[in-house]
């Protein structure tokens, strides 16, 4: 009577997988509304979070305790216009918080402070920027699932998603991982054969699905005239507000997470002749004799449980059936155990 197997080396299968999400708290596929908190975002100060960056709530965290971050909005320009300097004064020198917007993505995507974001051909001294909360996705943004629209009226909203269906390879690799254009489309597929929307104001953006950001171009969102930023130098313009209006306007985010699941297959085999007597002790007396007749010549038994050892005999694992197998010299059973990691 075997009592444990080794397993053979083809008994055992590594395999990784990819499994997609909705990237929003409680796996919610749109985000159809747009809550900021009363205290976040507080303007009027350079110094605060607010002027920098806008967090973007599932729900009203003013009246819900449960509300979660989403995303987070934010508004850059190189040289500081549409937020108040530092020093709030004349001649602060655009050292002001659109300003370390615009230096923080450059140097995120381009790994340093000093190049621009060139949309087709066009650069931008300014950028809309949506950063997902970490929290909210597993191994990366899924590409070809972004989903976005901008705009409160219904003649002017823009539908916007990535190039990663419609190009094959369409990817560029950043210091940020792999950049995708912005297009006016959906599900990945872009409407007409060009990604630049209007002459003169180059394409939409980019998405950086591995680092869980998209930077839009706002010349290029103009032709939405809610979109269209102010750039005055040491003025609280709350641009970022703005866009996240825009964002509430449309009513449509869909974004998807992606996580890579790697697991190891075990196949566990009971040969017609191994594993057809019960290990339950009330089966034999203290001699080892069998207490029950119909036990000797055909024994059945029935498989629950299947326990995995290392070589010292410690138990590491135990796979339990969702249902008894029978098992007796007449049959085989065949159980394949997965570990995922």
């Amino acid at each position: 009577m075997a009592s444990l197997t080794r397993f053979d080396q083809r008994d055992i299968v590594n395999d990784t997988a990819k499994l997609t999400t909705s990237t929003w708290t409680g796996n919610t596929n749109e985000l159809t509304a747009a809550h900021t908190s009363s205290t976040q975002a507080i303007f009027g100060t350079p110094t605060s979070s607010g002027a920098h960056f806008i967090e973007v709530f599932d729900k009203n965290p003013q009246t819900d305790t449960t509300a979660e971050v989403q995303y987070a909005v934010a508004y850059g320009h190189r040289g500081g216009s549409g937020s108040l300097d530092f020093t709030n004064a004349t001649n602060g020198f655009g050292l002001s918080p659109t300003r370390n917007i615009y230096s923080q993505y450059r140097q995120l995507v381009f790994g340093n402070e000093t190049q621009d974001f060139n949309f087709t051909d066009q650069t931008s001294d300014d950028i809309y920027v949506i950063n997902i909360n970490r929290a909210r996705y597993k191994h990366n943004l899924k590409p070809g699932s972004l989903n976005l629209v901008l705009g409160t009226a219904n003649s002017t909203r823009v539908h916007l998603t990535d190039d990663s269906i419609s190009v094959s390879g369409s990817s560029t690799i950043t210091n940020a991982g792999r950049q995708f254009n912005i297009v006016s489309g959906s599900n990945g597929v872009r409407i007409g054969a060009s990604n630049t929307p209007l002459a003169n104001t180059g394409s939409f953006g980019f998405f950086y699905p591995d680092s869980g950001f998209i930077v839009l171009n706002p010349l290029a969102l103009g032709v939405n005239s809610e979109l269209t930023p102010v750039k005055a130098s040491n003025t609280d313009s709350q641009n970022h507000l703005k866009f996240v209006n825009a964002i509430s306007g449309g009513a449509s985010f869909i974004v998807d997470s992606e996580e890579k699941v790697s697991s190891t297959f075990y196949f566990a085999r009971a040969r017609n002749f191994e594993y057809n007597y019960t290990t339950n002790p009330s089966f034999t007396d203290d001699n080892g004799n069998v207490l029950i007749n119909s036990m000797i010549d055909n024994p059945t038994v029935y498989i629950t449980t299947v326990g995995m050892y290392n070589d010292s005999g410690d138990l590491l694992a135990v796979a339990k059936l969702s249902q008894p197998i029978t098992k007796d010299f007449t049959k085989e059973a065949l159980i394949r155990i997965k570990l995922d990691y």
